[in-house]
């Protein structure tokens, strides 16, 4: 049988017989003074057999181990493990899916930036009202990064200064005038006077009680760069005043 039959009569491509070549699990059989490999009944038994295998779930793999060993010895070993594997990708799957629809169930947890959690997604629906504010747009951004890269400890610290700064007396009415006067200065030079009364709005916005003991900042932290880096000139400097701010009120 020249490839293309062998092939056809196993159910196969040409192409997966020759990555079977390559993976070194199907022999490739000598060239014949013609220049064509013939192949024999025995090649298709073995690539039946890699089929056969492969469609129960075992890797490439796992499908050497087996043909390596004689008569089939040890394929129940494997197939045990492969049965055992699947289980666990099923309870795997179970559990993906509960989170799924608990967060599909939760108002507001799938955003543009989502999907967050249910208490972050909270926090957002408190802020509805500047969902068209670019700045507010990238201070959820922000928190969805923080909350996806921060210890469990810090992430409920954060999330419970949050909610507090915007539920106490005037919190949402300042955030939303922080927004108001950030987004003003997309287009502004950093020297603008409002850039200093932006600096102490955000400042104002910022619960003292998330914030360490000892506020010590890094100007030349590479993340904090590529932070500066995502807002127009003028907004990179009043946050940069922001942090300044916060600095002198949280010395050591």
């Amino acid at each position: 049988m020249r490839i293309g039959e062998l092939a056809a009569a196993v159910g196969v491509t040409t192409r997966t017989v020759r990555h079977y070549h390559h993976q070194g699990l199907l022999p490739e059989p000598e060239r014949r003074p013609n220049g064509y490999r013939e192949y024999t009944l025995r090649h298709a038994v073995v690539l039946a057999r890699i089929r056969r295998l492969t469609e129960l779930g075992l890797g490439l793999a796992e499908v050497r181990y087996v043909l390596a060993e004689d008569a089939g010895k040890d394929l129940v070993e494997v197939l045990t493990e492969l049965d055992e594997d699947l289980a666990r990708q099923e309870d795997a799957i179970r559990e993906r899916r509960a989170r799924l629809r608990a967060l599909l169930a939760t108002e507001g947890a799938v955003t543009a930036e989502g999907p967050v959690s249910p208490r972050l997604a909270a926090l957002f629906q408190d802020m509805a009202q500047v969902s068209d504010s670019p700045m507010a747009a990238k201070d959820r951004e922000m928190l969805a990064l923080i909350e996806t890269t921060a210890d469990p400890e810090g992430r409920e610290q954060l999330m419970g200064a949050l909610g507090d700064a915007l539920t106490r007396p005037g919190g949402k009415d300042r955030a939303l005038a922080a927004y108001a006067l950030l987004d003003d200065l997309a287009d502004a030079d950093p020297t603008d006077p409002r850039v200093d009364e932006a600096a102490r709005a955000l400042a104002d916005c910022v619960p003292r009680d998330m914030l360490p003991d000892s506020l010590d900042v890094d100007p030349d932290n590479s993340f904090l760069r590529a932070f500066y880096a995502d807002f127009a000139p003028a907004q990179a400097e009043a946050i940069r005043g922001t942090l300044r701010i916060l600095t002198e009120g949280h010395g050591p």
